[in-house]
């Protein structure tokens, strides 16, 4: 006997959005991955290969959704970013609800790696944030990029250095950008999971052995096991697994 979650195929737009804002409030961090089956975050160097259409919709949608969406800048030069433009249908589902027509992109880089002439900076559709360390929010890469973007110190005071994940967070939800979707990348992830600020995991598992040295979608240290509960599962085109999993609280 063969027992399948149900098809996603089988599913609205609208089904969709509701599956994945059942108990969701905000302030709520979202984090949204793909993983292979034996656990590696990337194939051959990017998510592209993995997910599929499937996939890319639900991506769609949770951007669809979001106030912010939140990227390392790692991921941003590895994935290849551009400005944060949705598409026009996503737009007109904001609009029907009283949201602007486009997230803003915020942007994770201690050290400010960042291209102020890329067309993250020179083409979005609303002005970025650049979230940094209190140290970097001084220096002259920080002067440049503040042209482009907005640059915004998240230290904790003890640690001028570093950029403090609950600062961040606590950053975006007083700018009332509490709808956050993240990205990645794994460092990232491994930082907000020590901090206990992932609300809600969207994990696409992809039916691929990647079979090399792949990241696995979380990197660092955190004392606890974090339980989540599982929210639903659905199955899509060539047996993919969309998961969305909830903090236990």
């Amino acid at each position: 006997m063969t027992v399948l979650p149900p098809a996603i195929a089988d599913l609205s737009d609208d089904d969709l959005l509701e599956l994945y804002s059942a108990g969701a409030r905000a302030p709520w961090l979202r984090v949204n991955f793909v993983t292979t089956l034996d656990g590696s975050a990337s194939a051959s160097g990017t998510t592209g290969p993995l997910g599929g259409p499937d996939d890319l919709r639900v991506f769609d949608l949770l951007r669809r959704m979001a106030d912010v969406v939140l990227v390392a800048a790692g991921t941003v030069r590895d994935e290849g970013y551009g400005p944060m433009v949705l598409h026009d249908a996503d737009v007109a589902w904001r609009r029907e609800h009283g949201m602007p027509d486009h997230p803003v992109f915020a942007i994770v880089s201690g050290a400010l790696s960042l291209d102020p002439a890329s067309r993250v900076f020179t083409e979005p559709p609303v002005r970025p944030i650049v979230l940094t360390s209190s140290t970097a929010a001084g220096s002259s890469q920080a002067a440049a990029l503040s042209r482009v973007a907005d640059v915004v110190p998240c230290s904790d005071p003890s640690e001028p250095d570093g950029v403090n994940a609950a600062v961040l967070r606590d950053e975006l939800v007083a700018r009332g950008l509490g709808r956050i979707h993240c990205e990645g990348g794994p460092s990232f992830l491994g930082t907000l999971v020590a901090a206990d600020l992932v609300d809600e995991l969207a994990l696409t598992i992809d039916p691929s052995l990647e079979g090399g040295a792949g990241p696995r979608i979380t990197r660092g240290s955190s004392p606890d096991l974090r339980r989540m509960r599982a929210a639903h599962v659905l199955r899509g085109e060539g047996d993919v697994l969309l998961t969305r999993y909830l903090r236990e609280r």
